[in-house]
């Protein structure tokens, strides 16, 4: 069965024909006749299985052509990865019959935002926090819009935005369309359920929790100090592989020690610019990418092929957020490889989440020759992508900066600055300048007049012709 027989329309059936994409997946033939049809959705789906095409193109064929200020259709996103990429999974599709899409999020500029608003957006793709901002500055109405889609709603509550989707969706229109896509119906969606859907459509696709029996399972115990080494040699005996730390320092700090190991990395967290992030997404995406080291931000939402390995450099906070993070691999039906690297007082913890999560594995010590052989060569990779270190000229002076920061901080320690001046250099230069500026010292030794600057500034206007 192909799109046309579910009820897409001729010119985005070509659209996606051009993309190469000629056949539905399961989640798409399921959801997509009922939303073409107007009725409410509820569809419980794992990420990666469609759900943006699923929801998408009924959204295109039904959207009206909007107002300025005024979008007809809108898409809440939890994280500004998933929005920017639901945003350019739609955007030539909506092209094709000449609908305008926006994505919105923080860490951009607003100015630009709201000149496209002005302009026109019939469907706004947004993130709570931002979408809010742009309503209390009177940016944007919302009683136009008559499609909702609400994505990921079981993140959105893991992030605590169930208040602000609520508030958003009690300001648009009254007869829209709610269409909810989820990898869980816990109690907080099923509240958004019950409130806001009208005998909305139940699709289930896929399991019902992330299966922990397509991975492999690694507990090693070791010293924090060989948790990089090991990583390393884990991802070239494997391949592409995320590592997921809990801060945004550790995630600095293990991309750091990767490069040394002589592993093209890329880094993702919430204190990089939304550029930042696009440039590290885009990165890894590729195939050159072999490892990106991130916060649990990158745990749900962002659907990323290929990916062999999960690696826990620090515990997740519970058996749900292992869940999550492991999701990243073992994607459409595929084996994955999952590695907890476990410090001695950490293993009551995982203990815990190897119950939570229903496995019971053994804490071993690393043992790189018993992960599974996954077809990946290193030493072909590096011929194929070149160096693994990518830039070395970059790479060296980023080393180079961490380097000296260390130096800057270990001299303010000692009482000295970054240069190696002492604390009496330094007043010294202080009390010169200010005594320069305060006596308006020449080169010569004399002072300099004020006069110039006194009659310039009694100037008479210029007069106008």
């Amino acid at each position: 069965m192909g799109f046309r027989e579910i009820g897409v329309e001729p010119r985005l059936v070509e659209a996606l024909r051009r993309q190469g994409i000629k056949e539905p997946f399961e989640v798409q033939t399921e959801s997509i006749p009922f939303a073409l049809d107007g009725l409410d959705v509820c569809c419980r789906a794992p990420t990666g299985s469609g759900k943006t095409l699923a929801f998408g193109l009924p959204l295109i064929s039904r959207c009206r052509y909007a107002e300025p200020y005024r979008p007809t259709a809108l898409i809440l996103s939890p994280t500004r990865e998933l929005a920017e990429q639901i945003c350019g999974v739609l955007k030539p599709l909506a092209a094709t019959i000449e609908l305008e899409i926006l994505a919105v999020y923080g860490g951009t500029s607003y100015s630009r935002q709201r000149r496209a608003l002005k302009n026109g957006v019939d469907i706004l793709v947004a993130c709570p926090g931002r979408l809010m901002d742009l309503v209390e500055q009177d940016a944007l109405e919302l009683s136009d819009v008559d499609i909702v889609v609400i994505d990921e709603a079981d993140r959105m509550a893991d992030m605590g935005f169930i208040k602000p989707v609520s508030k958003i969706i009690d300001m648009c229109s009254e007869y829209r369309q709610t269409i909810l896509f989820s990898a869980t119906l816990d109690d907080e969606v099923a509240g958004l359920v019950s409130r806001y859907q009208t005998k909305p459509v139940n699709v289930e696709v896929g399991p019902k929790a992330v299966s922990m029996d397509s991975m492999n399972h690694f507990f090693w115990e070791m010293k924090n100090s060989k948790k990089s080494d090991i990583s390393s040699k884990a991802i070239k005996k494997i391949g592409k592989s995320i590592i997921f730390c809990r801060t945004r320092a550790g995630v600095d700090r293990v991309g750091y020690e990767l490069e040394d190991l002589r592993l093209n990395v890329t880094t993702l967290h919430g204190g990089m610019t939304q550029s930042q992030r696009d440039k590290s997404m885009k990165r890894f995406s590729k195939d050159s990418g072999i490892v990106l080291v991130a916060t649990d931000v990158a745990a749900r939402g962002i659907d990323i092929q290929g990916i062999k390995c999960v690696i826990h450099y620090d515990p997740p906070e519970n058996g749900k957020a292992y869940k999550h993070r492991s999701g990243r691999t073992a994607r459409a039906g595929e084996n994955g490889t999952v590695i907890s690297l476990v410090q001695r007082p950490q293993k009551r913890s995982y203990n815990q989440i190897q119950k939570n999560v229903g496995i019971r594995i053994d804490f071993t010590q690393p043992e790189i020759e018993k992960l599974p052989n996954t077809g990946f060569d290193y030493s072909e990779f590096l011929q194929r992508h070149g160096n693994s270190m990518g830039n070395q000229s970059s790479n060296g002076s980023r080393n180079r900066r961490r380097g000296n920061h260390r130096n800057r901080n270990r001299g303010s320690r000692n009482g000295r600055s970054g240069r190696g001046n002492s604390s009496s250099q330094n007043g010294s230069r202080r009390r010169n300048n200010h005594s320069s500026r305060n006596g308006r010292t020449s080169q010569n030794g004399k002072p300099k007049s004020r006069g110039r600057r006194n009659a310039r500034r009694n100037r008479p206007p210029k007069q106008r012709n």
